[in-house]
Order: C-alpha cells, then structure tokens, then sequence
C-alpha cells in the first residue's frame, strides 16, 4: 500500500474501469457490516479507479483529515476485502487529490446524489467555517417507506419538523440496529431547513460529541464549542447509549440540553434502548431523555419489507419483480439494513453477470445467507416467520389466547419447531410461553395427521419449509 498525493493517470499507464463491480462488492460488504452513520460518512462518498484486471485500486480523496481517518481506521480491512474478492494481492493506494485538480476531479467523478459533503465535516471545522448541518439530503420523510413498525416515531418526527420546540422536546426515538432511526432523525432536519433554509440544524454522533468535548478541553476552545451548540435551533444526536461511562460528556451534554430546550430549541435523540433502560447514564440525563415523548421503531413486517426492496431498487433505476422481493423479504427479516445489503448483493450480482433479477437469481447472489439461515433455523425465526405468513402478531405465539386464528398457527409453528430444529418437546414448550411438552406433543400430532389430508395446509407447510430453509 502506498500514500500520497498523486495526479489523474493518463492513457498512457494501465487502464482503469471507474465503475468496477469488484469496488461494487467491497461496498456492498462494508454496507452490512458498519453502522449506517459510518458507511454513508466516511466509505460511500469514496471514489475509486480499479484496474481493469483488478490488480490496482486507487482510492481518492478530497483532503488530508479524511485520508488520515480512512488509513486509520478502514484501510486495513478494505484491503482484505478487495484481495478476497479479486482473488490476488492487490496494490492499494490512498490518493490525496491535489488542490490544483479536486475541482476537475468533483467534475469527473460526480458526488453521489445521496452524500451531502456536510455529512462528512467535523463539528470542529464547522466552527471554524461557520455552520454546517451535516445532514444527508437524500434521507427525507418522502424515502422513508412508511409501515406498521415505524408509524408511530415518523408521525411525531414528522410534528416535530413542522412545529419544533413545541411537544414532543426532547423526541426520544428507540429500536435496535439498521430500523431506520438515523434515517427518521435526518428527515426531520431535512424538513425542517426546507421550511426554514435560515434555522441552525445540526446532525451529529454521539462519539463525535464526544469527540468535541475532549478536543475542546485540550485546545481550551470551550467559549466556542458552547456557543456552537447553545445556539442551535435542532439538534438531532444519534446513539446516546455512547455517552455510558464519559462523565465529562454527560455534563457538558446536560448543559447544552438545558441551554437548548431555555431558548425553545428542540432536541431529538436516538438509541438502541429506551431511556431508562441505558446503562451507565447520569440519573438526570435519563429524566430528561424521558421527559418528552418516547417511541419505538420495530423490526419491519413482511409488508413493509417488500415495499422497502421494490422502492429502494426503483431509487437505484431498476424494477424488481414482487415475487422476487417477497423471497427476499421472507429470508431477510431481522431490520432494514440487512434487507438494503441483500439488495445491493442482488444487484451487483444482476449487472455483473448481465442476467434480469428473479427467483434464481437472488437465490444465487444470496447463497451465503441462505445457506447461514439453513444452518440456524431458530425456534424464533420459525415462529416469526408463522407469524408473518397469517398475519398475527409474534406475540400471539406466547399467549394464552385460543381462538383458531391464533391457536392454528401457533400449532403449525410448533410442529415446524419438532421438524426443522435440534429442541427437545419441553424447550420448545418453555419457548412458547411455557406450556406444557404434552401440549407441544398434541400440536405436533395434530398437524402431522391434518397435512396428510388436507392439501391447502401441505401447501402451507411446503411454503413455510421453503421459506424457512431459504
């Protein structure tokens, strides 16, 4: 690997393929592994020339911080990633892009419509340079797909951008990684500078908050680090779990809610667990965390899954057939996140092979999930999947509830739980609400005789197993 600023290659050297499908399958990679508000800030923006024979890849960026960042923290694993998929040692070169060039360079090689260069700018050189919003322009209420799972927070979201530092101060949204709360905080922000291009909105990290305290102490810059964020009109801050144990930072971020909700700004957080479920947080920051309102965001329903696929693959200029998103949407269920990776693995997969998207299709491009999801068919996902496929409730399958749109399906899921898994009657009973093995052991029988002789239920079943077994 070698660094440094070097100039645009010629014709004259080795030929370079600006869209590579290697670089393509590194970022799909990097995609399902990194945080949201990593890959879009520090690994998307990237632009990159691959040799045509993959040998060499070229990495180009606009300045020095970034490039320090990148070396440090991404540029060991980016290199195995890319020797994986090439096959061979690759030469890996991180390119500072002369200032005399960024310009014919930006020209180039166009920024993505979805990146906002803000998104990428520290708070410290924000306030060096006046303000910067850091959000991302492509993450709006019109893109966020709307469902059951997410109702709730995009309603109050959406109240909150219309008529900010009124109800709902602080907004405190909650839900497990890749649901769709980074997105819904950057819709707020984008909605409200629509309304009001004047008003002072800033996204920003935990860690980077973080981050600003210690370099504000260390620089003694602290007049303008307060001033920063005291004068803010929105404040939108994601993963607040970060703050656990950063005492400095607890402080100084209670100063700044105090300061923010006195002159009727409004703040909204995000994290993986509702507030007084965050461990190792001052007793006061988690009464005010609670003190506006509170909403969840939950993993997304069958529904809301394949409308997630078929939009997000018309935003990337390509129609995918509903019953391929319907595939997809049953073997991919956990969040939002994993479902975006499965696509772009999709679509990478359909370009690079010049082949049109189906059932196949995906099947392949996704061979290794599938095979992960054959090898960990769980009792839970079973049961979600029953859930999914006669539209009740996960819940349903742990109560005590009886009537037949409930109790059948919760029979079926048992008996699937005794054919495709290693748990024993009494385990599968305790992971249905504790009931009994003899229950357990009369659904099972019951299901078993019932798929001899009804045909709609085998077909059921038959669905179910494929779905499961991916």
């Amino acid at each position: 690997m070698t660094l440094g600023t070097i100039p645009p290659f010629n014709s004259s050297e080795i030929a370079f393929d600006q869209n590579s499908s290697l670089w393509m399958l590194c970022l799909q990679q990097l995609a399902q592994e990194l945080p949201e508000q990593q890959f879009n800030t520090w690994i998307k923006p990237l632009k990159v020339d691959v040799a045509m024979d993959g040998s060499k890849v070229i990495i180009w960026i606009a300045n020095r911080f970034k490039l320090d960042w990148i070396r440090a923290q991404y540029l060991q694993h980016i290199t195995a990633l890319l020797e994986k998929f090439n096959g061979q040692p690759i030469k890996l070169e991180l390119a500072l892009v002369a200032k005399d060039q960024q310009q014919a360079f930006l020209g180039a090689r166009p920024v993505e419509p979805e990146f906002n260069s803000d998104m990428a700018l520290p708070v410290e050189d924000a306030i060096a340079h006046g303000h910067k919003s850091r959000l991302n322009t492509a993450l709006t209420f019109d893109s966020l797909v709307e469902g059951t799972a997410n109702r709730m927070a995009r309603a109050a979201a959406m109240h909150v951008a219309g008529m900010p530092g009124h109800l709902y101060n602080p907004l405190f949204i909650y839900g497990g990684v890749g649901l769709g709360k980074t997105h819904l905080i950057h819709a707020v922000g984008n909605k409200l500078l629509a309304d009001r291009p004047d008003a002072k909105v800033l996204y920003i990290h935990a860690e980077q908050f973080v981050s600003d305290v210690v370099k504000a102490y260390q620089r003694k810059t602290f007049d303008e680090f307060k001033h920063h964020y005291h004068s803010l009109d929105l404040l939108l801050i994601d993963d607040v779990q970060f703050f656990a144990n950063k005492d400095r930072t607890q402080e100084e971020f209670f100063n700044a809610f105090e300061a923010l909700l006195a002159k009727k700004s409004h703040i909204v957080m995000t994290s993986d667990t509702y507030p007084k479920g965050l461990a190792d947080i001052h007793e006061r920051l988690v009464s005010r965390f609670d003190s506006g309102l509170t909403v969840a965001i939950e993993p997304p329903e069958l529904e809301m899954r394949v409308a997630i696929l078929i939009s997000k693959s018309r935003a990337e200029g390509t129609e995918m057939p509903e019953e391929v998103a319907f595939f997809v949407a049953k073997n991919v269920r956990s969040n939002v996140r994993e479902l975006e990776g499965a696509l772009r693995k999709i679509l990478a997969y359909s370009r690079f092979n010049q082949k049109e998207i189906n059932i196949q299709l995906a099947r392949d491009a996704l061979r290794d999930l599938l095979s992960i999801q054959n090898r960990q068919i769980s009792v839970e996902n079973i049961q979600k999947t029953v859930a999914d496929y006669y539209k009740i409730k996960v819940a349903d399958m742990y109560s005590k509830k009886r009537p037949a749109s409930i109790a059948k399906p919760r029979q079926i899921a048992m008996y699937l739980a005794k054919e495709l898994t290693q748990k024993s009657l009494p385990e599968i009973g305790e992971l249905f609400g504790g009931r009994d093995h003899t229950t357990v052991l009369h659904a099972v029988r019951k299901i078993s005789a019932e798929r001899l002789q009804l045909n709609d239920l085998n077909q059921q079943l038959h669905v179910l197993e494929q779905t499961l077994k991916g």
